[in-house]
């Protein structure tokens, strides 16, 4: 059973990696695939088969995909760019008799309605329309979303955010790694599942200002800014102009639960509750 992961080199791919090994994969059986010959070689020397593929190159994806029996399809990272590279590899997966793709997709896609989920219900389209069999990993919000700012933070002693009181469900990405490994390694038919996963103890940005306050021993508040503002705001300090209107998008969103998750599906997949908020910020603020 040979399983491939595409995507292998990114910081998801990796962790996903290290979870199946973690859960007693053959390395010999694991395929790491990714764009950079030498971002791989450290999975040759931990025994994987390696494969230099790039979502963008239909043939290099068809000659990834040989002989793979489970893929697990990391979303790209090039917004706007997704949807055709998605089409690339699915079809390389379908042309590959692959048995099984599960691809990350984000919680509550269709019924979140952020900018962000656009790329990703189009992927979901491809693969029910491919007749591929497949499986979908809604993650929700990785929790370094926040703990990578946390200097920010602490400098500036204040959150920006338009989110309000909405709540957010997040989970640190090894928690999610974690449960995609369960899924590629599970002797249950996983064709047609949907799992929305996220952290089981949704949280408020007031209260994400409130756990860094507390972890860290100084003050640090939550400041709600209006939409258009919060975008000038980003692109001022770098951020592009079509990728700060997503973040604020998914910010309003969340006012209404676009990331909120209440499935439990992450935890029965991990076998644990997810990581606590506050655990993660004090092992962000401890490195």
């Amino acid at each position: 059973m040979k399983i491939a992961i595409a995507g292998a080199t990114g910081q998801l791919g990796q962790l996903v990696i290290d979870s199946l090994l973690e859960r007693g994969a053959d390395p010999a059986q694991l395929i790491a695939i990714g764009r950079s010959e030498e971002k791989l070689a450290p999975f040759a020397g931990r025994g994987l088969e390696t494969r230099v593929a790039d979502y963008n190159v239909p043939q290099s994806v068809a000659t990834a995909l040989e002989a793979v029996d489970k893929l697990l399809l990391i979303s790209g990272s090039e917004v706007g760019q997704r949807t055709v590279q998605h089409t690339n590899v699915i079809n390389a997966a379908k042309n590959a008799k692959v048995s099984l793709v599960a691809y990350t997709s984000i919680a509550n896609a269709v019924t979140g309605e952020t900018k962000l989920a656009a790329e990703h219900i189009a992927t979901e389209q491809l693969l029910a329309d491919s007749g591929v069999s497949y499986v979908l990993l809604r993650n929700g919000w990785y929790t370094e979303n926040y703990t990578d700012q946390l200097m920010g933070y602490l400098n500036s002693g204040v959150i920006l955010g338009a989110a309000g009181d909405g709540k957010v469900s997040a989970a640190p990405r090894a928690d999610y790694a974690q449960a995609a490994a369960a899924v590629l390694l599970s002797g249950d038919d996983q064709s047609g599942k949907i799992y929305e996963l996220g952290g089981d103890k949704p949280f408020t940005l007031t209260q994400l200002a409130g756990a860094v306050s507390a972890a860290a021993g100084q003050e640090v508040r939550y400041q709600d800014v209006e939409a258009q503002k919060l975008v000038e705001i980003y692109t001022e300090s770098g951020v592009p102009a079509m990728f700060a209107e997503i973040l604020v998008d998914t910010d309003v969103r969340i006012r209404t639960g676009a990331l909120e998750v209440s499935s439990g599906d992450l935890a029965q997949l991990i076998g644990r509750a997810p990581t606590s908020l506050g655990k993660t910020i004090k092992e962000a603020l401890s490195k």
